[in-house]
């Protein structure tokens, strides 16, 4: 769905850092022009990100990146979604050092390229 599609986006931003803590994201009217989508779809994606601790929602400011706000919540989150997708790569033989060097060139790209490789 186009509103994950817009989700992702910004947690890919962030992960590359080219949005940061603070950061005020566009309102929801001018991204959905800008992008050519109904606003219910922006305003969906940034409920999303509000859930997932991403996101405050400010009256006056919109949608600001908030990634500080609850690590805790977010690892335990991290931890759900890996246990299942380490789960799934053990059903097809992939080893523990197989993972850490997946987890290892993830974040190698984002430290060194702005471009997102997987597209």
């Amino acid at each position: 769905p186009i509103y994950l599609q817009i989700r992702n986006e910004v947690i890919k931003g962030i992960a590359k850092g080219e949005i940061v803590e603070g950061d005020e994201l566009p309102s929801v009217r001018a991204l959905a022009e800008e992008i050519g989508v109904n606003m219910h779809t922006v305003n969906k994606a940034y409920a999303v990100l509000r859930k997932e601790g991403i996101v405050s929602i400010d009256r006056r400011k919109g949608a600001v990146i908030c990634i500080d706000s609850n690590k805790l919540l977010a690892l335990e989150e991290m931890r759900r979604n890996l246990y299942i997708i380490l789960a799934k790569g053990r059903c097809h033989n992939i080893s523990r050092q197989e993972a850490h060097q997946l987890l290892d060139e993830i974040y190698d790209m984002w430290e060194q390229s702005p471009e997102d490789p997987l597209e």
